[in-house]
Parts: structure tokens; sequence; C-alpha cells
């Protein structure tokens, strides 16, 4: 068997063992193993498990993940989801379709601290799920905008898959975040477009709600602003150099923390909840870096991903046409497969096929243009129907919904995404002009 074949083969292995349901990490140590011993032999690969663990967990970057998790932890124990969506309602509530409109705001303010699509969803499918049935609206409208809206977790920044995606390719964390901004309110925008538009054609789906008085708002203001602080000097000063993200990742956890401790929301038991659940998530993307990168190494050893960039160059066909399929991919992907591993699993293939194209940028333009359409492309795979993975998470919750409702639901959102994406394809400048990479 050719080195060739073997990558081939151990790309193949590893999706197999996914669908048996192997963990994801399990399933890339096994391939990668075997894929580098069939290469070089058992000794080396046991010399080099010896290295490539501490090379992996002695960077210093990675203390980012496990503050950004402990912000998103403390965040969810705080009840700030349920503040966030009460003070949008406030603004938003009163309008067609503002229950749905408020819950998308919530969802992305939610996302802002937390970074994660599951947890938004599931998070907000608490607070603003009943308030959206109990005021009248449809099923499909309140589980799809609750689907869509989870999305924008991972989108606005600060994003643990942004971080990770940053220290595979050696970018820049700050840019990365910076470069997400304009497409997190781009997506914003659009799925509050899909809610206006699906009232319009179905307005007995969302009836009119009671209209709140400025005082009201301005209660309900005062209870977020914290939250939003924490968020601009998070994302501000990493964008305008006052601290490393590192640096801004304790600060948020830290703020956040004393919010809730001073709230009276986050006690003791709270608070260990919080470094239990944040100890266990960080072990479990340790494990899956881990598994990424033997698996890395051992493709890199059968130099697969340089020749398939070769052979997709020889194709002589548009680089955009390649980037496209690459995305269709992500997307097809995303319906089966958790975001993070999937990211891990493809970029060793993908980030040398991107770089041998004629795109018209730098390498650093390049990789924080395809990191973000990466992003949206999976987040699309999970709301895409039948398979998404959201959409499932969202149905276990309203289990008064079926799920063909749910999936005519989402749609919408999924036009929404296909859309933004297409834009962002076209114009590269709408992700980079805020990041200042050239």
């Amino acid at each position: 068997m050719s080195n060739y074949e073997i990558g081939v083969t151990m790309f193949g292995g590893v999706l197999a063992m996914l669908a048996l349901r192997v963990p994801v990490a399990v399933a890339m140590l096994v391939a990668g193993g075997l894929g580098y011993a069939a290469i070089l032999g058992w000794g080396p690969l046991l010399a080099n498990l010896k290295t490539l663990t501490f090379s992996r967990f002695s960077n210093y970057n990675l203390s980012i993940i496990p503050l950004f998790l402990l912000m998103g932890e403390f965040a969810t124990k705080s009840g700030m989801s349920a503040a966030l969506f009460r003070c949008a309602r406030a603004y938003l509530g009163h309008r067609p379709g503002g229950l749905a409109m408020a819950t998308i705001g919530g969802c992305a303010a939610f996302g802002a601290l937390c970074g994660s699509s599951i947890a938004t969803a599931a998070t907000m499918s608490h607070v603003a799920g009943p308030e959206m049935r109990r005021n009248g609206y449809s099923g499909a409208l309140t589980t799809g905008t609750l689907a869509g809206g989870g999305t924008l977790g991972i989108l606005i920044p600060p994003s643990v898959i942004l971080v990770i995606y940053a220290l595979y390719t050696e970018q820049s964390i700050g840019a990365l975040f910076v470069a997400a901004i304009v497409p997190g309110l781009m997506a914003v925008a659009g799925y509050m477009a899909v809610i206006w538009i699906y009232v319009k054609l179905a307005p007995a789906s969302a009836p009119t709600v009671e209209r709140f008085g400025w005082r009201v708002r301005w209660q309900e203001t005062r209870t977020v602003w914290p939250a939003a602080l924490v968020f601009f000097i998070v994302v501000g000063g990493i964008y305008n150099g006052w601290f490393s993200p590192t640096e801004a990742a304790a600060i948020g956890a830290v703020a956040v923390g004393l919010l809730g401790i001073i709230g009276g929301t986050i006690r003791m038991k709270e608070f260990g909840e919080a470094i239990t659940g944040t100890a266990i998530t960080t072990a479990f993307i340790f494990l899956i870096l881990l598994g990424a990168e033997l698996f890395s190494s051992a493709l890199a050893l059968t130099r697969m991903p340089a020749e398939l960039s070769a052979q997709i160059v020889a194709l002589d066909v548009p680089p955009l046409a390649v980037v496209v399929l690459i995305l269709c991919v992500y997307i097809v992907l995303g319906c089966v497969l958790e975001s993070l591993a999937m990211v891990l699993l493809t970029l060793p293939i993908f980030i040398p096929v991107i770089l041998a194209l004629d795109l018209g940028m730098s390498e650093a333009e390049t990789m924080i243009w395809l990191g973000i359409l990466i992003l949206i492309a999976v987040e699309l795979g999970m709301i895409s129907p039948p398979f998404g993975l959201n959409l499932f998470v969202i149905n276990a919750m309203a289990k008064d919904v079926p799920m063909g409702t749910t999936y005519r639901g989402v749609a919408g959102f999924c036009i929404s995404d296909i859309l933004r994406m297409a834009l962002l394809v076209a114009f590269p400048g709408l992700t980079l002009w805020l990041t200042g990479v050239s």
C-alpha cells in the first residue's frame, strides 16, 4: 500500500469509527497511530507520542480555552440568558414577530459570553421557547428561531472554535475575533429579516404581545449593561491591543463570575459546577487536540494533502469553485459531526488545498477569511434538515412540535446563511476590513 493510499485509508477509517459512535478523539488517535506506524514503525510512533504530547500541551496560548469556557459556564449559571432575553423583549416584543426577534438578540448577546452553539440553543430554549409558545407563536417559528439563533453562539466572538482554528493555522486569535464581528452582525440582521418575512406571510404564527414603556425598558437595560460592558472590554481590548486574547479571556471569566456572585445567582454550588464543567469540557477538547495532532502528523507523512492539492490545481478550475466545494463538504459533514471534531479532522486536508490556490490574497488574509467561512458552513450544517444536530437539541426540548414542523421553521434561516456565505465568498473585504491584516 502506497503512502497516499494509507492517507486515504486513515481518513476513511476515522469516518467509519465515528459512524460506529467511537469518540472522535479515540478515532483520530487510533487512525493516526496506525497510519504513523505503518509508515515509520512502532518505535518512531512511541517516540513521537512522547514529544508530541508535551509540545502540544505546553503551548501557553491553549490556556485561553479553559478561560473562555469558564466565562461561558459562569454566564450560564448566573442566569444572564434570561436577563438578556427580557431586555430584548422589552424593546422588540410588541413588534410583529418581536419575541422571535428578541430571541435572536438574546442568542447573539449570550453567544458573546458563552461561545458554544449547542449551549446557546439549549439555554435560550429554556428561556425564550416557553415565552413564545405561551404567547401563541407557532411551533415552526419558535423552534426554527431557536435553532437558527443558537448558531450565533460560536460566530459572535469570543469563540472557542475560532481559538482552536487560530492555533492550528498559526493566525492571530484577535484578528479572527475581529473578522467575525461583521459576519456576526450580518447574521443577526439576516435572521431578523427572515422572521419579518415569515410573519408577513403567516401573521397568525406570531400574535402581537403587549408593548412595554420606557420605564420597564430602562429597568431591563440596567440588568444587562454589566454583561454588555464585559463583552466590549474583552473584544474591544483585543482589538485595541490593550491586552492579549489570553488576558482578555481571564478578565472576562473573572468579571462574569463576579457579576454572578454579586448578583446572588452564583453560590458555592453553582461555582463548583462551573469549575467542574469547565474542567470536563477542557479535558475533552484537549484530548481531541492530541488526536488531531497525531492524525495530522501521520497525514503529513503520507503526503496525501500535498498530492491532493497538486491534483486539484492541475484541474484548472476557478479557485472560488474549489472554495465553494469545500464549504459544501463542511455543510454536509456538519449534519452528522460535532463542529470542533469536524474542523480538526478536515483542516489537515483542506488547508494545503486552499493555500495552493491563487485567491489574490496574502496567506494571512486567506486563512482568516476561510476560518469565518468554515465556521458559517459548519453552523449551517448543524441546522440543515434532516440531520442537523441543533435541530434535534431543540426538538428534544419542544416535545409538542413535530420534527417536520421544525424543518419548515428553520428553512428560512438556512437560506439566510447561504446568502450571507455567498456574499462573504464574493466580497472577502466584508470579513477582512476590520482586521487590518495584509
